[in-house]
């Protein structure tokens, strides 16, 4: 082989060389960015997690009478919980959401909790009877289901919904849960950052590309 062709396999090897070098260096640093967003999100296990649908804008009464629209929380990362009196789990979970409500504070971020309640007298009743005062976050009452059935869907009770800043839905979580978790923060903190976790659920297992981190993670399988 020629001295020149010496040369042009050399630059040739060193080229795929740096050109695989490269690609493992982002593949490793992709893999670790997905499990440091997506590790959170994974414990939670979610039944629904994504970023291609909108929350349904509303407005309810909050146990002053005053009306509270959903939207008027953009720029903010939303708890949304969905509760009735007569839903047993939903009461159990209540002072866990109250501590909830005292971080998400700190973190600039809401919790608001709707009742299907009939009235608010019954949810403030209610909720003192939990709680031993009053509710220190946000009750609004929908007697009709009109929004928590006829906006969200939800029928079976606690329901929460995780909305990020420009208030689309990036997780609905079924069932209670402790909120108390530092995971749920995190989940929180997840939401607000622009890239965020690439791994959607759907009917509570782990959808894309990268969804076997989360069985590598806390063993959340797909099917």
């Amino acid at each position: 082989m020629k001295p020149e062709q010496l040369v042009q396999s050399a630059q040739l090897l060193f080229i795929v060389v740096a050109a695989f070098v490269v690609y493992t260096f982002v593949s490793v640093a992709q893999d670790g960015e997905a499990r440091s967003a997506c590790t959170p999100l994974c414990a939670l296990r979610p039944a629904y997690a994504g970023r291609d649908r909108t929350a349904p804008d509303f407005d309810l009464p909050d146990l002053a009478g005053q009306k509270v629209r959903l939207s008027s929380f953009r720029g903010k990362v939303v708890v949304l919980n969905f509760w009735t009196k007569t839903c047993r789990p939903c009461l159990e979970e209540m002072p866990a959401l109250a501590d909830l409500h005292e971080l998400l504070r700190q973190e600039g971020a809401a919790l608001l909790t709707i009742s299907t309640d009939e009235t608010a007298d019954d949810a403030r009743a209610t909720l003192r009877a939990v709680l031993g005062k009053d509710p220190p976050f946000p009750v609004l009452i929908d007697p009709d289901a009109a929004v928590v059935n006829g906006k969200f869907g939800t029928r079976l009770y606690p329901e929460t919904w995780f909305l990020d800043p420009s208030g689309v839905i990036r997780a609905r979580v079924d069932g209670a849960r402790d909120w108390t978790n530092p995971m749920v923060l995190d989940v929180v903190r997840m939401i607000r950052r622009p890239v965020g976790c690439p791994i959607a659920f759907d009917r509570g297992k782990p959808r894309g590309d990268r969804r076997g981190v989360c069985a590598d993670i806390v063993g959340v399988a797909d099917e």
